[in-house]
């Protein structure tokens, strides 16, 4: 058997891992349309390479806007590795207790909200604070973790709490341990991850069920479409008009920011 069919039969693993969360990717999409039809945001947050979860989510084709995603370049910087901007610091920046929450300091933060967390391991300091400030804040929270790794894996965090811990519902992006899966022979280590595969299909599942429910519930979102599918101008027009509506949402994240009485109460 070759490496690559190795690979792609482990992928099919993973597709059965997220097929036997159906229910659960349901309730998220349902959690998700709540906040969006009240005119308010999903939160989405990665660090580390979850960050093309984020990215995955919101803004791409196929996609539509009620997400609020957040993205630190100090965290998610990789292209660079060594000197400035490098691996080692956004390693260490990702295990700072606090950053969390003074990123959630430049949002007005409501119930009405829901989020989004993604972290393989489950063990880092920022992403597990992420979804205890949102409880805090009465944010019901998804988590998506590599369910096997994360139980495997050490907290960063002196209590050893993890994200799980602070999720309202927890999805599997069903890699193994350590995410690699392709054993190689004469190499004692191994390549080729699997939870960005996973945890691509948990995100766009959401999706799909949750365009279902928010058209049903007679408000279809403005899916970004390429113009091969839906022409020039329409798809010129679905694109400004998410656009729009993406800046008109957050615009209430904003409204409330730094006036003192909300920001004593936070």
């Amino acid at each position: 058997m070759s490496y690559t069919t190795d690979y792609l039969n482990k992928c099919q693993n993973l597709i059965t891992t997220v097929a036997t969360q159906e229910s659960k990717i349901q309730a998220a999409a349902r959690l998700f349309a709540g906040s969006i039809l009240a005119g308010r945001m999903v939160h989405v947050f990665g660090s580390g390479h979850s960050r093309i979860m984020v990215e995955e989510m919101w803004p791409r084709y196929g996609s539509f806007p009620g997400f609020n995603p957040i993205v630190e370049l100090s965290l998610t910087f990789h292209n660079l590795v060594v000197g400035a901007n490098g691996q080692r610091q956004a390693m260490f920046l990702e295990n700072v207790p606090g950053l969390a929450r003074q990123i959630l300091r430049n949002f007005d933060l409501s119930d009405q909200d829901s989020a989004l967390v993604i972290s393989s391991s489950g063990c880092n300091v920022v992403p597990i604070e992420m979804a205890e400030r949102f409880r805090e804040s009465g944010i019901k929270t998804v988590g998506l973790i590599s369910r096997q790794h994360a139980e495997a894996s050490k907290s960063k965090r002196p209590d050893g709490k993890k994200l799980q811990d602070f999720c309202d519902i927890v999805l599997d992006s069903g890699a193994p341990v350590g995410d690699a899966m392709v054993k190689v022979e004469g190499l004692d280590t191994p390549v080729s991850p699997g939870s960005t595969v996973g945890s691509c299909m948990v995100i766009n599942s959401i999706k799909a069920e949750l365009a279902a429910m928010l058209t049903q519930a007679g408000k279809p979102p403005k899916v970004l479409t390429a113009a091969a599918v839906a022409g020039p101008e329409k798809a010129t027009e679905l694109f400004e008009s998410a656009y729009d509506e993406h800046a008109h949402r957050m615009a209430r994240l904003y409204a409330r920011v730094g006036i003192e009485s909300y920001v004593s109460k936070k």
